[in-house]
């Protein structure tokens, strides 16, 4: 039996349906029936958020959505409450994040009147949504909803949003109930692969003498199976693996295997084995700019196949010689069914001998090896070392901000499953890591959950620390404070002849006094032997944010690095390294 509601309770029960349990938002005039309808439900069927500025609501959902692999929610107002969240939005399109944010809209009769707080939400947004709506009736409202779940989490995820305007909220409707009609019919994802392309791929697998698989976030969205899979097509032929920044935790990073993160600030090995390899396996990663360096210079002798569920994605940037579209895990399971039946590929086995030899002489180089006795700082690196050996053994999730810090924190904290590292790539957008620590915190309320910030990243949100607060969330932000606004400040000092234009961080806050205003916990390092117990004391706080301030040494640099435009054997080394020169074209240091 079917009743009439209001536009504002169908939401709440299509929220329901999607079987969804929390929410980050801000009230405003425009939305205030979806709160008021929101104040009859119990706090424990759906959870609401309450956060200090919209762009932290929906940087909460993406970190929410990333470690639990639900769809996170956004419920914020018109006007400047729907464009504070346009930059999470491009975020999470970039990312491949599966969010639904609802915004309120004035009336229909007001669209278009410049009413108070109106905005064109769906203008705005939409080339920053995998798709977006604008509701004009309420006959309409209770489907687009459940369509837009559909296609925030079907096929390559992305952000969805539903503006609403307020009379909708307040008209009366029946509501049905979950909908079983297949939605947008003409938006229909391939899952699974063609079977020529699987033997394709699995004829040039045969064939290489020196391949390496390149993975990405895509591994990671399609689940833990696709993570178990590559895992076991990787024992299966011993060929090397490396990922991108978005893909780390998609292979344990323990395996004698792995590579190392590739691209701008990975590894020596992973990069010379990218530029040498003759077959690249890439799987749910897009060839983009921080990973190929200079395109034309890109794996100049390689093969490529591309593994990807958006056949938009493929052969956008770099020209593959076999495209598969589908779900990372359906392909990965017929890829490993293939080769394991494949005869010819035991007979690589000494080409494949070869190639881990030359891979070895690459390691031995050491690119990540630093000097802790030359400076009398806290070096970041050894920071963040000791953060992963003193919490490896702990169920933990990393966030970061974006810069230097996010680098060091990619290079020296090992993750080994996925979902447990929560960072904005492909937008890079600072502020991110608090919010998203809140939301992982919420997905997560037993875990240790960290956000290693850089101290200029920290503050564009740091009025989060007030929501954490609030929910009693005991968020570690641990601060890389360098004093400059790092990646800012090594970009000058190797690219523009040391002229630091505006990237020194004057007048920065005293980040326990801060922490301690807010009603968290505050703690500094200042030197080596001050920072085992002060970690030691971070990790003790059970029941409150704490904002830790690392002191490190303000000239070091985040190294290797590939300047833009570089090709990966035209890398920087640290000056820790023997040689300290950047590469030649040749992959020789050059003295």
């Amino acid at each position: 039996m079917t009743e009439n509601i209001s536009g504002a309770n169908i939401i709440i029960r299509a929220l329901l349906d999607q079987n969804v349990s929390h929410m980050f938002g801000y009230p405003g005039g425009a939305v205030l029936p979806i709160y008021d309808a929101l104040y009859d439900y119990d706090s424990n069927t759906i959870r609401h958020i309450l956060v200090r500025q919209e762009a932290g609501a929906v940087h909460a959902a993406e970190g929410y959505a990333r470690s639990s692999g639900k769809t996170g929610i956004v419920l914020v107002t018109s006007g400047p409450g729907a464009t504070n969240i346009v930059t999470g939005l491009q975020d999470a399109l970039m990312d491949s994040i599966p969010l639904v944010c609802i915004t309120g809209q004035v009336p229909v009769p007001l669209i278009g009147s410049d009413a108070f707080q109106e905005a064109d939400t769906v203008g705005i947004t939409r080339p920053c949504t995998k798709h977006n709506y604008l509701v004009r009736s309420i006959e309409e409202l209770e489907n687009t909803i459940h369509e837009a779940f559909y296609i925030a989490n079907s096929g390559r995820p992305g952000p969805v949003l539903i503006d609403i305007p307020k009379n909708i909220q307040i008209e009366e409707y029946r509501y049905i109930g979950k909908q079983k009609k297949k939605f947008h019919a003409g938006y229909s994802p391939v899952l699974r692969p063609r079977s020529k392309d699987i033997q394709d791929a699995i004829a040039l697998i045969e064939e290489a003498k020196s391949p390496i698989f390149y993975t990405g976030g895509g591994v990671i969205n399609s689940g833990l199976a696709a993570s178990g899979i590559l895992n076991e097509i990787v024992s299966h032929t011993n060929f090397p693996i490396t990922s991108t920044l978005m893909g780390l935790g998609g292979f344990p990073a323990e395996k004698e295997q792995w590579l190392g993160m590739l691209g701008m600030h990975g590894t020596y090995e992973a990069n010379m084995a990218m530029y040498e390899t003759d077959l690249i396996i890439c799987v749910g990663a897009r060839f983009d700019d921080r990973i190929t360096g200079k395109i034309s210079a890109f794996s100049p002798q390689s093969k490529r196949i591309h593994i990807d569920i958006d056949p938009s994605s493929i052969n956008k940037n770099v020209q593959t010689d076999i495209q598969i579209v589908g779900d990372c895990a359906y392909v990965l399971e017929e890829l490993l069914s293939g080769l394991r039946h494949s005869q010819s590929l035991k007979k690589n086995t000494a080409a494949l001998a070869q190639w881990w030899k030359k891979i070895e002489t690459w390691r031995a180089k050491k690119c990540l090896a630093y000097d802790i006795k030359k400076s009398s700082s806290i070096l970041p690196q050894y920071a963040i070392e000791r953060l992963y050996q003193m919490t490896a053994d702990k169920n933990t999730y990393i966030t970061t901000e974006v810069g230097q810090h996010q680098m060091w924190a990619a290079q020296y904290y090992q993750f080994q499953e996925p979902r447990r590292w929560i960072t904005s790539g492909g937008l890079g957008t600072m502020g991110y890591g608090l919010p998203a620590a809140i939301g992982v915190q919420i997905a997560h309320p037993d875990s240790l959950v960290i956000d290693i910030a850089g101290e200029a990243s920290i503050l564009m949100n740091i009025q989060e620390m007030s929501t954490a607060v609030q929910y009693r969330l005991p968020v570690k932000v641990f601060i890389i404070n360098n004093f400059y606004m790092g990646m800012v400040r090594q970009w000058q000092e190797l690219l523009h002849d040391g002229r630091y234009s505006h990237s020194y961080s004057e007048s920065l806050p005293d980040f326990v006094k801060l922490a301690e205003a807010y009603g968290g916990v505050g703690i500094r390092a200042q030197k080596v032997d001050e920072l085992d117990d002060a970690i030691a004391e971070m990790l003790a706080v059970s029941d409150r944010p704490v904002l830790f301030d690392c002191q490190v040494d303000e000239a070091e640099n985040c190294f290797p690095m590939i300047p833009s435009g570089k090709a990966h054997n035209e890398m920087i080394l640290s000056k820790q390294d023997e040689d300290n020169q950047t590469i030649s074209k040749e992959g020789q240091m050059l003295v």
